[in-house]
């Protein structure tokens, strides 16, 4: 049975989420959610000093959604990069088809499949006349 997940990984899987409903909708409701999401994940760090917070989920984010609106010029690179560290198999597939990348590493192997011995099944009685 799998454990269910703690409050700061259920937020960090809910982050993941709405980064996808937002790559699949492209609607400003959906950016704001992810933008709450990681401001949320950001105060989960602690802060530093006084001047200096934890960004990293908010500028991560700001990336993200900017790649997925196709603005910068490295914006594939970006979205692979993010896709490549999701952990659930589901997740990243989803992920990469709503930005639309094309290569997956659960794609089949390409490798020669063995050939079948053409005797393997000689000597067996067929299917219908087998008697229990």
């Amino acid at each position: 049975m799998l454990n269910p997940l703690d409050g700061s990984d259920r937020l960090l899987h809910a982050w993941k989420l709405a980064l996808l409903r937002f790559a699949v909708t492209r609607d400003e409701a959906d950016r704001l959610n992810v933008a709450a999401l990681a401001a949320e994940l950001d105060r989960l760090g602690g802060r530093r000093t006084a001047d200096e917070t934890f960004h990293f989920f908010r500028r991560t984010s700001s990336q993200l959604c900017a790649a997925i609106s196709g603005q910068p010029q490295n914006a594939a690179d970006i979205l692979d990069r993010f896709c490549r560290q999701i952990e659930e198999p589901r997740l990243r597939l989803a992920f990469a088809a709503a930005v639309e990348i094309t290569h997956s590493d659960s794609a089949p192997s390409q490798a020669p499949r063995p050939k079948r011995n053409p005797d393997l099944f000689r000597g067996l009685p067929a299917r219908g006349s087998a008697s229990l």
